[in-house]
């Protein structure tokens, strides 16, 4: 857990703020529930500096574990959205938005994941990259989530399609894409960087796997809607199928090793 009174305590006014959100969520355009999600971002923000930083505790060096990582990859995508917020209304998600951030910031405070040091100058610049990547992929699956809202509103007839989100439906798939398309472009990195960082390939071939075969998934969405104009449900799920694989590379593994296993990784 997180160590000293103080890391905790701005745990728990970092979930507070989510929970005001949480609750204010029911009058869409409160201004109540937008101030407790912006409150609640901020407080995580110190949660993870304080946390990951191994502040307070003994021993020195970043917390890598499984935990820190959702925890900073929902992080980015509340970030996100508050950015976003500020230019299309988007009160339909806050709510989600809000649940997944307290989510994030409890896991994180039961599971902190064990102080390690880097093997190589390089390597805070690859973990970056890969937080990044994962921040990228999550705000691109909340677009396609909405977006996929959006289509099924269409065909039934519901209502304005995007209209929920504040947003038409084509500029909602530009923004998923967009997110897509930047997320590869550092993912890509990530995996570059890995193999120059890398001290053994046996230890990390689980990771390496699963990395790959999102990063092959992720080339063939690109490729397919590029050459053959996909759309719809049929690029959604093979983005939520990178995702999936993505999230297995190094969160899924870790927790694997920590949570079940009992143990860090070796």
């Amino acid at each position: 857990m997180l160590g000293g009174g103080g890391p905790l305590a701005v745990a728990l006014a970092a979930l507070a703020g989510y929970g005001l959100a949480v609750l204010a969520s029911v009058a869409a355009g409160s201004r109540v529930g937008s101030a407790g999600l912006i409150v609640g971002w901020v407080l995580h923000l110190a949660v993870l500096v304080l946390d990951i930083g191994g502040w307070g505790q003994s021993q020195p060096g970043a917390r890598l574990g499984f935990a820190p990582v959702l925890s900073m990859t929902v992080w980015l995508v509340v970030a996100v959205y508050t950015v976003e917020s500020r230019l299309v209304p988007l009160p339909a998600v806050r709510r989600s938005l809000a649940l997944a951030g307290a989510a994030a910031v409890l896991v994180a405070v039961l599971f902190p994941g064990e102080p390690r040091s880097f093997a190589s100058p390089l390597a805070p610049l690859h973990f970056a990259l890969g937080v990044g990547s994962y921040g990228l992929f999550g705000a691109a699956v909340l677009h396609a989530a909405m977006l996929d809202a959006a289509d099924r509103r269409l065909r039934l007839r519901t209502g304005a399609p995007g209209g929920a989100f504040g947003m038409p439906l084509m500029q909602l798939e530009r923004l998923t894409f967009r997110f897509v398309e930047a997320g590869f472009a550092v993912l890509t990195a990530t995996l570059v960087l890995g193999a120059v960082t890398a001290t053994s390939w046996r230890q990390d071939l689980h990771k390496t796997v699963f990395s790959v075969l999102a990063w092959v998934v992720f080339a063939a969405l690109l490729v397919g809607r590029r050459r053959q104009g996909w759309r719809g449900q049929r690029a959604t799920r093979w983005l939520y199928a990178g995702a999936l694989l993505l999230l297995l590379a190094y969160a899924g593994s870790r927790f694997v090793f920590e949570v079940l296993l009992g143990r860090a990784p070796v």
